[in-house]
C-alpha cells in the first residue's frame, strides 16, 4: 500500500492519463509493450521517475502482479532532546520535535545538592521551549512523582501549554496549579490508559504501566518518522496492589510493527534479577503489627499510594486507627481516596489532634520524613520538635523506604536520634519493609525484547546507570552503534535509516529559592559557600573626600569568623593594619574609591589568612565625608 507520505502523488491516475483506453494491464499498472520501440513504456517510467525523491522508492504489489517501484518523499528527522533527567536523578523533561511541532514528556524537579545552600528545589532550564513556544502541542505526563511533575507551575509561567495526564496524576497537578494560582489559565486534560491524543503530525498513546504510584503510563509517540516508546518510571509487577499489570500485549504489538526508538528507565540498571512485587510488603507489615502493644509510626514516601494501601490493610486487620502527619502525605491520601485509589473504611483515619483519645496499641501514625529531610514530620518527632506527636520508648518506628543516594547521613542521623529516645526502629537493613518502584535488569530485558527498538536511549539515571542499561541492551542483541548515551541539551536526530547527534540547545539547572526563580546562580552559591566556610568580616569607616584620611573608624564586624570577645587582640591587629594601609594609600595619592576598596579587601584578606589560615569574605564599607 502506498504510504501517507506520498502526499498528493497519484501514480495510478497519471498512468491512466498516459495509457489512453487500450492495451493497459490493470493488474500491474504497467502498459503492455508496443511495437513502436517502447515509446509508451518509456513515458510511464518518466512519470514515475519525475516524482521520485532522491531516487528512493518503495515497492508495492497489486494482486499477484509484478512489483512496481513507487516513489516516497523524504521524511524529516525526529529530534529527541532531553532538558533534564540524564546523568542525574530527577528533573525529567524530554522534547520530541518533528518539523515545526513539539511534544513534551514530563516536567519534573530535582532536589538540591548539599552544596546548594539555601536552594529549595532545582528545575530545568526551558530557554529552548520559550523560544519555540508556538511549536508546543502539549505536555504529556507519565506519572505523578515530583521528579516528573514538580516543575510544571514554574514552566507554565513562561510557556503556557495544554497538559495531558491520567486521573491521579492530573489531581496532583491540579493541587500545584491551585497553589500557584494557575488553574484558571491552564488547560488540564484527563486521559485514560489506552487513549491516543492527537498532537498535530504526532500522536501520543498512553499505555498502562506499573510503578509505585497508580495511573503510571508508558507513552508511545507516533510520528511520521516512526514510533518512539518512552517507558517513564516502571517496574514489572505481576501481582500489583491495584491489579493493573503493564500492557505487555500492546508493547508486543508495537514491537512487531516496528519501533524506531525506546527511551527506558535506568534507575535500577545495575541490579540483577527482578524487583520484588509491592505485594510482598504486606506480610511483613502484618508480622510487625501482630501482637505489637506499642504505638506504630510508619514513615514512607507520600506518593507511594500502594504502600499506604498496605499500611491501611494492616491497620484494619489489627484494629488500629490511622493519623497522618505531613502536608504532602495528607494531600496525597485525600486525593487518592477521592479517586478511590485507596480502599479504607470511612472511620479509619482520625485527625492528628485526636490521638490523645486512643491508647498506643490502637494507633498508627503515618508520616513523611523517610529520607531524613530537615523539616519533615519524622525528623521533628525525633528531635522533640513536633507539636502534636511526642515519641517515647513505647513507639515502634518503621521506616518503609531506602535512602536516596546522598540522603544516607540524614536518614542515619534520624535513626540514631529515634533510638536515643528509646524507640524501636525497623528499617530496610533489618526487615523487608521496602521494595523499589523501578525495574531491575531482567525486567529491562523483558521490555527490550517486547519493544524491539531500532535505536535505544537509556534515560532516568546517573551516567553509571545509563552505561549499565546500555550493557544490558547489547546483551539483548541491540547493535551498540544504535545505542545512544546522550546528555541534557544534546539533539539526537533519528529516522528509519540513521540516528546522529547534530547540535545542542540550552539546558542546565535553574535554582528556586523562596519566591525567587533563577536569581540564584553560581556566583551567589559560591558566596554562600564562602560565608558558610569561613564567615564574614565587614570593615566600616568614614574618610575625608579631599585628603583620603580616616575620619572615623575603622570598625571591624565579624560574623561566623571568630567570636569577637575572645579574639579582641586579633581585631585590634586588623584595625591597626587597616589604618596603615589607608595611610600608605594617602601617601601615594590614591583617591579612587573603587581602588581603595579593592586594595583594602585584598590586603586585609592576605593579612587575616597569614594570622589565622582562614579566608573569610571581606566586605569594606567606606563612607565619604
Amino acid at each position: 500500500m502506498i504510504e501517507n507520505n506520498m502526499n498528493n502523488l497519484d501514480v495510478k491516475s497519471e498512468l491512466n492519463n498516459e495509457k489512453g483506453n487500450k492495451k493497459y494491464n490493470k493488474r500491474t499498472y504497467k502498459p503492455r509493450k508496443e511495437n513502436n520501440n517502447g515509446e509508451k513504456e518509456a513515458k510511464t517510467k518518466k512519470i514515475v521517475k519525475n516524482n521520485m525523491d532522491e531516487n528512493k522508492a518503495v515497492k508495492t504489489r497489486k494482486g499477484n502482479g509484478s512489483i512496481l517501484d513507487l516513489p516516497t518523499f523524504k521524511k524529516s528527522n525526529l529530534k529527541i532532546i532531553a532538558l533534564g533527567g540524564l546523568d542525574e536523578i530527577g528533573k525529567n523533561i524530554t522534547i520530541f520535535e518533528y518539523e515545526d511541532e513539539i511534544v513534551l514528556v514530563d516536567c519534573g524537579l530535582e532536589f538540591p545538592d548539599d552544596d546548594m545552600l539555601g536552594v529549595d528545589i532545582v528545575i530545568p532550564d526551558v530557554t529552548y521551549l520559550v523560544r519555540n513556544k508556538n511549536k508546543i502541542k502539549g505536555l504529556f505526563i507519565t506519572h505523578g512523582h515530583e521528579d516528573h511533575i514538580g516543575a510544571i507551575p514554574y514552566v507554565l509561567k513562561q510557556v503556557n501549554m495544554p497538559i495531558y495526564a491520567t486521573r491521579l496524576t492530573a489531581k496532583l497537578i491540579e493541587h500545584k496549579l491551585e497553589e500557584h494560582r494557575l488553574l484558571r489559565t491552564t488547560k488540564l486534560n484527563i486521559v485514560e490508559q489506552g487513549q491516543i491524543i492527537n498532537a498535530g503530525k504526532m500522536s501520543v498513546e498512553f499505555i498502562r504501566s506499573s510503578h509505585s504510584i497508580p495511573d503510571a503510563c508508558m507513552l508511545a509517540i507516533h510520528t511520521p518518522a516512526g514510533v518512539v516508546v518512552h517507558t517513564g518510571d516502571f517496574k514489572v509487577d505481576y501481582t500489583p496492589i491495584d491489579g493493573q499489570i503493564i500492557d505487555f500485549a500492546r508493547l508486543a504489538e508495537l514491537g512487531s510493527k516496528g519501533v524506531l526508538a525506546l527511551l527506558a528507565d535506568s534507575t535500577n540498571s545495575e541490579r540483577k534479577g527482578f524487583t520484588l512485587s509491592e505485594k510482598s510488603i504486606g506480610p511483613v507489615f502484618d508480622s510487625l503489627f501482630e501482637g505489637c502493644k506499642k504505638r506504630i509510626v510508619v514513615a514512607t514516601f507520600a506518593s507511594n499510594v500502594h504502600r499506604v494501601q498496605q499500611i491501611v490493610n494492616s491497620a484494619v486487620k489489627f484494629g488500629r486507627k490511622i493519623a497522618v502527619s505531613g502536608r504532602s502525605m495528607i494531600n496525597m491520601i485525600n486525593s487518592a481516596r477521592e479517586l478511590n485509589y485507596i480502599d479504607a473504611p470511612d472511620n479509619l483515619f482520625i485527625d492528628i489532634d485526636n490521638i490523645k483519645n486512643y491508647t498506643d496499641e490502637q494507633l498508627v501514625i503515618m508520616t513523611t520524613g523517610s529520607q531524613g529531610e530537615t523539616m519533615s514530620a519524622l525528623t521533628r518527632m525525633a528531635n522533640g520538635e513536633h507539636r502534636k506527636v511526642n515519641l517515647t520508648g513505647n513507639d515502634l518506628v518503621i521506616i518503609s523506604a531506602t535512602p536516596i543516594p546522598g540522603n544516607e547521613k540524614s536518614v542515619s542521623k534520624v535513626i540514631n536520634q529515634l533510638m536515643k529516645i528509646g524507640c524501636e526502629v525497623v528499617y530496610s537493613s533489618l526487615a523487608d519493609v521496602h521494595v523499589s518502584g523501578h525495574a531491575c535488569q531482567e525486567e529491562q530485558k523483558l521490555i527490550l525484547s517486547l519493544v524491539k527498538p531500532k535505536y535505544f536511549l537509556p534515560v532516568h539515571g546517573e551516567f553509571r546507570q545509563l552505561m549499565a542499561h546500555r550493557d544490558t541492551a547489547i546483551e539483548m542483541g541491540i547493535d551498540k552503534n544504535n545505542i545512544f548515551i546522550t546528555s541534557n541539551g544534546r539533539v539526537l536526530e533519528v529516522n528509519e535509516n540513521e540516528a546522529k547527534f547534530t547540535t545542542s540547545v540550552p539546558s542546565g539547572k535553574v535554582m528556586v529559592d523562596g519566591l525567587g526563580v533563577g536569581d540564584v546562580g553560581s556566583v551567589v552559591l559560591r558566596d554562600r559557600q564562602h560565608l558558610s566556610q569561613d564567615g564574614l568580616i565587614v570593615i566600616v569607616m568614614s574618610m575625608d573626600g579631599q585628603t583620603g584620611e580616616i575620619v572615623s573608624g575603622p570598625d571591624v564586624i565579624s560574623r561566623g569568623f571568630v567570636y569577637v570577645r575572645e579574639s579582641e587582640n586579633l581585631m585590634d591587629d586588623v584595625k591597626s593594619f587597616i589604618k596603615e594601609e589607608i595611610d600608605s594609600m594617602v601617601e601615594k595619592h590614591i583617591r579612587d574609591w573603587s581602588t581603595i576598596k579593592s586594595t583594602l579587601k585584598d590586603d586585609v584578606r592576605d593579612f587575616i589568612f597569614n594570622m589565622t589560615k582562614r579566608n573569610p569574605m571581606i566586605l569594606p564599607i567606606i563612607m565619604e565625608v
